[in-house]
């Protein structure tokens, strides 16, 4: 899961999202220099990888680009699922996608002091590119995975990618409806544990 699913799967909890969103960039256990509610949010994004990344249907999704991309066909996974989230918003959300994205971008601003530095660096491209809208079109997830490549140093070549996520388009999206599905309530569940 990227970006969108991990805001979404956060709930209505601003600081939760937060946490969430900033979690890769907290390693080991310097999230327990963050507040509570923060703390939730990165342990819960941790649990979302160690979910996503053990499920038979997430891994069958992976395996088709596995040959070609390796270890990058995760990342590409994670961001064609945050597509299928975004293209399908108004089956999740009665809020609209352009409004929430403009919602959490302000939460960002509002709580700028508490981001890690890594976030600090890329919130101006993310809020300029508007990254939770362009989710939603092929468009736009053919322009993410370009800079991921950029971010990566060219590596594999994601934005190719763009080739198989169209041709196993359908195949993509259904393990996606299902997967999610199941996420979202052990998400519910781990909140209740946290």
């Amino acid at each position: 899961m990227n970006f969108l699913a991990h805001i979404y799967l956060s709930g209505d909890n601003d600081l939760l999202k937060i946490g969430n969103f900033m979690a890769d960039s907290i390693r080991g256990h310097h999230y327990l220099d963050y507040p509570e509610e923060i703390k939730k949010g990165i342990l819960l994004h941790r649990y979302i990888d160690t979910f996503t990344d053990a499920h038979p249907i997430y891994r069958k999704s992976k395996h088709r680009l596995h040959e070609k991309y390796g270890h990058y066909s995760g990342v590409i996974m994670d961001i064609v699922y945050d597509h299928f989230l975004a293209k399908n918003w108004s089956q999740y959300s009665n809020e609209k996608l352009e409004d929430y994205s403009e919602s959490f971008y302000n939460l960002l601003k509002e709580n700028y002091d508490v981001l890690t530095e890594k976030i600090k660096g890329m919130m101006p491209y993310m809020i300029a590119r508007n990254w939770l809208v362009s989710y939603a079109s092929i468009a736009g997830l053919e322009m993410i995975l370009f800079q991921m490549d950029h971010r990566t140093k060219n590596r594999v070549n994601m934005h190719e990618a763009i080739v198989e996520i169209q041709q196993f388009y359908t195949e993509f999206e259904e393990e996606f409806t299902l997967f999610f599905d199941e996420l979202q309530q052990h998400c519910i569940e781990k909140l209740k544990e946290l």
